[in-house]
Formats: C-alpha cells, structure tokens, sequence
C-alpha cells in the first residue's frame, strides 16, 4: 500500500509540474509579453507635479522593472538639476542686483526731482 501511493504521488506532481512547465510541443501558460511604460514623461516639456501623480510604472513579477524606474528617476534628476541651476542663477542675479542698489542709494530716485525745487 505504501509502494502505492508513493507512486501515485510522484505521478501527481510529474504531472502537475509539466502542465505548468509545458511539456511536448504546446505550452499551457504561453509567455506573456512584459508590460512596457504605459505613461511616459513628456520629452517636449519639463515634468510637473500632475505628471508625477499620473505616472504608472509597469510591474513585473518581482517588483517593478529596474529598467523603467532607472529611466524616471534619471530623468527626475536631470529635470531638478537643471532647475537648480537655474535657481541659483536666478538668485546671483538678483544678490547682484541688490548689491548695485545698496551702493548707490540714490539709484530709485528721479534725477530731474532735485532740478524742480
């Protein structure tokens, strides 16, 4: 009886394991294609806020695919960079032109004012 039933299980699990394997010329579970980035980031226009809300990144059967979150986050770097740069570009310009109004005070006041008293 014991002999019996160590055969019917190991021709239980031959047979499960080839069914989902596939075994002979067709597949039971046919491979399915990997799923892509359905929401790309736009390529014409900085990323905003409701882009990054709206962006699905495809998932894989452990996670999500290194490749697509490696592209979005360089992407997202380069993006903030730029606008760092600009920032502190922006904020020299602006340090430089207080410093040229702290220095000459009377920069803001109208030159033909004095002429008319």
């Amino acid at each position: 009886m014991f002999l019996f039933l160590l055969v019917a299980m190991v021709v239980v699990v031959t047979a499960v394991t080839l069914a989902v394997v596939g075994g002979g010329d067709r597949e039971v579970l046919p491979e399915a294609a990997p799923e892509q980035l359905v929401d790309p980031l736009p390529a014409t226009r900085p990323v905003g806020r409701a882009d990054i809300e709206a962006l699905r990144l495809p998932v894989a059967p452990r996670g999500y695919r290194m490749a697509d979150v490696d592209e979005v986050l360089a992407r997202l770097g380069a993006e903030l960079a730029e606008r760092d740069s600009r920032i502190a570009e922006l904020e020299s310009t602006l340090a430089g032109a207080q410093a040229t109004a702290v220095a000459r005070p009377d920069l803001f006041k109208n030159p033909g004012a004095e002429d008319q008293r």
